[in-house]
């Protein structure tokens, strides 16, 4: 199990390279707050010494120190400000950076067993952590320990009101501890609640079209309201217990200022304190109570941080795909080779597939067939290494494909699915996708070996047209030949496509079966389909029922016993001449 210190260990790998930044920050700090001392002063000191001797010598000294101290203080602000962006740009590079990776080498199963909106609140608590490290929240967490600063030159220029400030600062410190504890845990509520809400949000707009053209506004719009509706409750209650401590803090300032003022008024009567210490101390009250009364409202931004924290130290913790091959090896000729292969979703359940040996040989089109839910799918993501055996080996060429790396075998298994997914880039882009870095005549010759080279050159600007988002502005057809140029351009050995006519019109069809059969001479081409145009092309057949194999071998023998004996294409009739 992970423990609250594993999920933090990696924020410690990105926070102690900033320590020389944070003790320059501190310093910084330190005479920030030291200069602050300078504007009391000043005040007591017109007050005893300029206003009751009349000495205009002495104010215009300490004018000129003011003005000093002023343009210094300005310049310490402006450094500790660079220093506070340096500290943002380097958690935003290095925390990015970190979690981009790590959701690239995650395992497909990992990926899919959470929302989509759950990833893109991790981007989300990247900022939640740079904004806590270098922003004002870090900039109070500098200045809290230079509170007993202002205590200490409290209790030397006004001693008889020392214990005032003693006693309203404890009962800040509690304030903030029962603060803290309170909308940590109204806070974890409200964001439960509203991920709850982002992750429909985020399934109706994947779902636009759909949602528009079967009008699902009418169902969906009660179950919004009802997230929305508890959204918003949990929103009102964390505001509520927030605004409640906040005006708390609020409160007790003022009623500290009343405190200090009377108390003060008292020893003033007495001779034991002047007026300008009392007014230097009320000065000094605001810097002293200041921080306290903020550390009250930014609890939740402590408890969102914290929340943050955690959610990517489990993500960091999470295993990952192989980053170095065991062996190396050159480019597989394309036999691939199940033994005794059983993968499972649930550990508890039963099998998804359990094939005690399929082979597939290389070279030419081997269709997989079967009904809806047969495992069809799930089998060509077991080939590719999206999934790994729960039992079993996935051999290609004799090797274990789990001894390489994820790139290796994306170089190697070229993969179009059921559901395009394109960029909105340029034609040209989205096939380069495929091997990042290939020149032109590379994509040029995927291009063509897709069929779409001609379709893409009728296109306005050719390679460099945009495609839009998802590529909105192609058809459902050239959507499919873009991903499967994509597929080629790194020339792999072994290609795999899932259901690819699936959109597909008749000529269409046609079109792919013939462009499946010219790259089954050099590659091996494994297709998942029902439709009975490209079986023709088709040199072997695998079945599978229920996640086990039934039939497979050569088309020629295992198609007849499916579906019957073909019959002989009708011959077109013979016009026969009429004699008069």
């Amino acid at each position: 199990m992970t423990t609250e210190t594993d999920k933090r260990a990696w924020l410690r790998a990105i926070v102690d390279p900033l320590r020389p930044v944070a003790r320059e920050l501190l310093g910084a700090s330190l005479f920030i707050n030291l200069m602050a001392l300078a504007a009391p002063i000043f005040v007591m000191q017109v007050y005893d010494r300029v206003i009751g001797h009349s000495s205009l010598e002495t104010l215009k000294g300490l004018v000129i120190g003011m003005a000093l101290v002023l343009g210094f203080d300005y310049v310490l602000r402006q450094s500790r400000g660079r220093i506070m962006q340096m500290v943002a740009l380097r958690i935003d590079v290095e925390v990015g950076t970190k979690l981009f990776d790590k959701l690239m080498r995650l395992p497909l199963r990992t990926l899919e067993g959470r929302p989509s909106a759950f990833w893109q609140q991790l981007f989300r608590d990247v900022d939640t952590l740079r904004n806590t490290l270098s922003g004002a929240t870090a900039i109070l967490l500098a200045d809290l320990p230079f509170v007993l600063i202002f205590l200490g030159v409290i209790f030397i220029i006004g001693k008889p009101l020392a214990m005032v400030f003693v006693l309203v600062f404890a009962c800040f410190l509690v304030l903030a501890w029962r603060s803290g504890r309170a909308l940590t845990q109204s806070a974890s509520r409200e964001r439960n609640v509203t991920a709850s809400r982002d992750a429909l949000v985020a399934e109706i707009i994947a779902g636009r079209g759909t949602v528009k053209a079967v009008a699902l506004d009418r169902a969906i719009r009660p179950l919004w309201e009802d997230r929305q509706a508890g959204a918003i409750e949990h929103a009102i209650q964390r505001g509520s217990t927030a605004d409640g401590y906040v005006n708390i803090g609020t409160e007790l300032t003022q009623m500290a200022s009343i405190l200090l003022t009377t108390v003060g008024a008292v020893y003033i009567i007495d001779h034991e304190l002047t007026m300008g210490a009392l007014v230097a101390c009320n000065m000094l009250s605001s810097r002293l109570y200041g921080p306290i009364n903020q550390l009250v409202g930014a609890w939740r931004t402590f408890g969102a941080f914290r929340q943050a924290v955690d959610r990517l130290g489990d993500i960091f913790a999470e295993p990952e795909d192989r980053a170095e091959s065991v062996i190396r090896r050159e480019r597989p000729s394309g036999r691939v080779l199940l033994d005794n292969m059983v993968f499972t979703y649930d550990p508890d359940g039963a099998p998804t597939l359990s094939l005690d040996k399929l082979e597939i040989r290389p070279g030419g089109v081997t269709a997989i067939l079967g009904k809806n839910g047969s495992g069809k799918t799930t089998l060509l993501k077991v080939l590719l290494g999206l999934y790994p055996p729960t039992t079993g080996r996935v051999l290609l060429d004799g090797s274990d494909i789990a001894q390489f790396t994820r790139g290796e075998l994306a170089g190697w298994i070229g993969y179009v699915p059921q559901e395009t997914l394109l960029f909105n880039a340029t034609v040209r882009d989205n096939i380069a996708y495929g091997a990042p870095g290939c020149d032109d005549e590379t994509i040029l010759a995927a291009a063509k070996a897709a069929g779409v080279h001609d379709v893409i050159s009728d296109m306005p600007n050719g390679y460099a047209t945009g495609i839009g988002e998802a590529g909105s502005r192609l058809s459902a057809g050239q959507r499919q030949r873009i991903a499967v140029a994509r597929a080629l351009v790194g020339n792999p050995p072994v290609l795999l496509l899932d259901e690819p006519s699936a959109s597909l019109d008749r000529q269409a069809e046609e079109d792919l079966r013939n462009t499946l059969a010219e790259l089954a001479k050099t590659r091996t081409v494994v297709v998942v389909t029902h439709s009975p145009v490209l079986l023709p092309a088709c040199r072997d057949v695998v079945v599978l029922e229920r996640g086990h194999l039934v039939a497979a071998g050569p088309a020629a023998e295992v198609l007849p016993r499916l579906f019957g004996p073909r019959p002989a294409p009708a011959r077109p009739p013979v016009a026969v001449p009429v004699t008069q």
